[in-house]
């Protein structure tokens, strides 16, 4: 269920667009009287309102220059030599950059002790362009721009084309201009993209993101626009809790953020122009550019995109290229090594780059060798191929992955069997069958080669074209690839057990035969370290159960199933549940075992309950029945009926899901399992409540909580007090069952169970309300419907229905 749409608050009236206007008018001003002063005389008299001009515009760079002239230019030399220290050392402390050609220009001119007159060519910026934004709103504004390539190189003509695209005077108000930067890969999209962006952010007061949307993933794991729109919306302040769960609603909510600002979106690396499109902004004057490695001709014909294929290098400009990375003595050096080189690398780019990142690496050797390096490698990666035959991507990577070590090149090769974003040194080690301490040298190594990023600590991450030569070599290995994903398996299994086993420590283990020897799983030390662990992995743990049924590992998608159950029920990811449930009941049918296929039917019964589709979980939990009952399994039977009551509790079927809770209490005594006899009485007890009898549920619940006490069940535990919360709230008894509730939603809430959170806050609210403390019955039930619908799920419209009821009536 989609959230209520939020209200936007206010601005500030500094922040009004009439006010911003005229600060800048001013700072325009104030530039061009400086600019009179300085030509015509009259320092003395300005330069007061000069520096209280400069002073609110302490990152403007052009006017500091101004000021430091006219204080020069009026004798102050030592004075305007310390204000640009001081102006160095604010843009390096909080942009993180070096004074730009304006400033350096105004010191160059102080210290020739004013010989010449005062450097031409500082004219204030036109009114309402202003400095760029990460300077001017100082970090207050998105500023996510890649830093840009001091060394950029070539693409005159295109970059010519881009920046006549956005000129401002020939861009209507609102107007959303966008531009498809297409070619093959290694072309140079992004860097032609990202120097373009700069150059123009100054245009965009409002900031500038920058997503990639991995469109070419080469393990298949694109970027889609679900989770695209949450990166940008987190970006410009929506709180995680804010943003909604459905796209068109991100889609919408993202329009209305941008639709009265002036950004400038940089989205890399698409897909399609499917992708692309929920990730438009809603007007305000913003520029889009989007880089793919094909053309977007839906984006062209639909939304007005400007089309701009890239094409190869020319021999002149991969020279020139060369020159500006490696210096013009060494190039000049060896003319033949260099035009060798050019050819090779057939005008590529990103080919051109690895090639000088390893002579600069490595200054002794001769570019001649670099040249025959490359010539001994020369093929084609077949999937990345560009449009001309002598274009390949190989011819630039092989390089660096002949100097590697055979140890860091076997890591190289088998790091492309992980699906996901990224790997951690434990799982590294395990893909590889080597110690920890054995795979951070490799990794370290392979990082210095520039053929892995590590983008967080201990998190390396690898370019899809490099993952893909990384894949064409381990294919190249026999059994290679197949042994080190059984082994990554192991590692993802045995971790998740693991952090399972914490998040719900009173769970029925599965048995798993012991790691493989060669294989590091996870240390684990808690319930937090535990659910980091699931937050982390999730999206390589979805990829691997999808992807390893083709290896005949369809017992280990079944357990890799039954760790994600705890951590995808408690975070009220409920469709990916019912997705995962579903590759674990047929990979149990593959595997023809009646227990197995009864848990697994039992499990997506569950799954398909708390999504809220009752009909097809009675069908589940009817099959796993059957099969509980001819296998003679008191514990499975007396968890499916529990199953099967509460699919009943939506249509308010309380006595007949009592009866399913009682059946299941008489099973699990039985069978002599505490926890689950516990969870039974608790049931009934509440069961017994909705009916009415609370005396009878009052005494079922407190014995439950007793024996989840005595047990170290900590969600048992809360779970009763929720159920006691209920049963003190129908006695009258509204301040213990304020005080239940309370500490019901606190041990939920440690617990990460967000759905039992969101029970007992709105619980908590109906017992304040008993109390007469309107405000704080209205504030729990905000809460708690804001997490429901944060995890969009089924209750949100019965909850919200009879909250909005309540509040309309204004009950006491």
């Amino acid at each position: 269920m989609a959230r209520a749409r939020r209200k936007r608050p206010k601005p500030g009236i500094a922040r009004h667009p009439i006010f911003v206007a005229l600060d800048r008018e001013y700072i325009a001003s104030a530039k061009e009287a400086a600019d009179v002063a300085l030509a015509a005389g009259g320092h003395d008299r300005l330069l007061p309102a000069i520096t209280r001009a400069a002073d609110r515009a302490r990152l403007d760079e052009a006017l500091q220059a101004r000021r430091m002239l006219m204080l020069a230019a009026a004798g102050h030399q030592a004075a305007a030599l310390d204000l640009y220290q001081a102006i160095r050392t604010r843009l390096s402390t909080e942009l993180g950059i070096d004074p730009g050609p304006e400033l350096t220009t105004a010191r160059d001119w102080v210290l020739r002790a004013q010989t010449s007159a005062p450097p031409a060519g500082l004219a204030p910026r036109p009114a309402g362009s202003g400095v760029p934004a990460a300077r001017e709103a100082a970090g207050h504004r998105p500023a996510q721009l890649p830093a840009d390539l001091p060394t950029f190189t070539g693409r005159r003509a295109e970059l010519a084309a881009a920046m006549a695209l956005h000129a401002e005077e020939s861009v209507s108000p609102g107007t959303v201009v966008i531009s498809a930067i297409g070619g093959m890969a290694g072309i140079g999209k992004t860097t032609l993209a990202v120097h373009w962006a700069h150059q123009v952010a100054h245009r965009f007061p409002d900031g500038q993101l920058y997503l990639n949307l991995r469109g070419f993933d080469p393990g298949g794991h694109v970027m889609n626009p679900g989770e695209a729109l949450h990166a940008l919306l987190g970006a410009l302040g929506v709180a995680e809790q804010d943003i909604p769960a459905a796209i068109d609603r991100r889609s919408a909510m993202f329009r209305s953020l941008t639709a009265d600002r002036r950004l400038l979106i940089l989205l890399d690396n698409a897909r399609d122009a499917n992708q692309v499109r929920p990730l438009l902004p809603g007007g305000g004057g913003c520029l889009v550019i989007v880089t793919c490695r094909s053309e977007l001709p839906g984006l062209v014909a639909t939304e007005g995109a400007h089309p701009m294929t890239l094409d190869l290098f020319s021999p002149a400009e991969a020279r020139d290229f060369l020159r500006r990375r490696l210096g013009a003595p060494k190039v000049a050096s060896d003319r033949k090594a260099v035009n060798d080189i050019v050819t090779l690398c057939a005008g590529l780019p990103l080919a051109l780059a690895i090639v000088a990142a390893r002579a600069l690496l490595h200054p002794e050797f001769a570019l001649s060798a670099v040249a025959h390096e490359l010539r001994e490698a020369h093929g084609g990666l077949d999937g990345f191929a560009g449009p001309e035959a002598a274009v390949n991507a190989r011819a630039a990577f092989s390089p660096s992955y002949d100097m590697l070590s055979p140890d860091a090149a076997r890591l190289f090769r088998l790091l492309s069997v992980h699906p996901g974003p990224d790997v951690t040194t434990p799982v590294a080690a395990s893909i590889a069958g080597v110690t920890p301490k054995q795979v951070r040298l490799r990794l370290s190594e392979l990082t210095a080669a520039h053929l892995i990023k590590e983008h967080a600590p201990g998190r390396y991450a690898c370019h899809d074209l490099l993952r893909a030569y990384a894949a064409e070599l381990a294919a190249n290995h026999d059994d290679e690839p197949r042994a080190a994903i059984r082994r990554m398996v192991d590692h993802y299994l045995h971790t998740g057990h693991r952090a399972a086993m914490l998040l719900s420590p009173s769970r029925e283990p599965i048995p798993l035969p012991l790691p493989e020897p060669d294989v590091t799983p996870g240390h684990l030390a808690g319930y937090e370290q535990a659910l980091s662990w699931f937050v982390d992995e999730y999206p390589a743990l979805l990829a691997i159960l999808q992807g390893i049924s083709g290896y005949g590992l369809d017992r280990q998608a079944w357990q890799l199933a039954w760790t994600l159950d705890t951590f995808q029920s408690r975070q009220g990811r409920l469709h990916d549940h019912v997705a995962t449930r579903r590759t674990a009941l047929a990979a149990a049918q593959r595997l023809s075992e009646p227990t197995t296929q009864a848990d697994a039917h039992r499990d997506l019964g569950h799954a398909l309950s708390r999504a809220g589709d009752s009909d097809e979980a009675r069908a589940h939990f009817t099959l796993a029945l059957e099969l509980y009952d001819a296998l003679g399994n008191p514990n499975g039977q007396a968890h499916v009926h529990r199953g099967i009551g509460f699919t009943y509790l939506q249509e308010g079927g309380y006595a007949t899901t009592l009866r399913h809770c009682q059946r299941a209490g008489e099973l699990y005594r039985a069978a002599g399992n505490q926890i689950g006899w516990a969870k039974a009485l608790n049931e009934t007890g509440y069961m017994q409540a909705q009916l009415g009898d609370h005396q009878s549920a009052l005494d079922r619940c407190q014995k439950a909580l007793a024996l989840f006490t005595e047990l170290g069940d900590g969600h048992g535990r809360a779970a009763c007090m929720d159920s006691l919360g209920y049963v003190h709230l129908n006695l009258g008894d509204h301040r213990n069952a304020v005080t239940l509730y309370r500490q019901a939603a606190v041990l939920f809430g440690q617990l990460g169970d967000r759905h039992g959170e969101a029970s007992a806050l709105i619980g908590l609210g109906d017992a304040h309300r008993g109390t007469g403390d309107r405000e704080r019955a209205r504030a729990c039930w905000r809460n708690g419907l804001k997490i429901l619908m944060d995890l969009n799920h089924p209750d949100v419209h019965t909850v919200r229905a009879r909250l909005s009821e309540v509040i309309k009536r204004r009950l006491p």
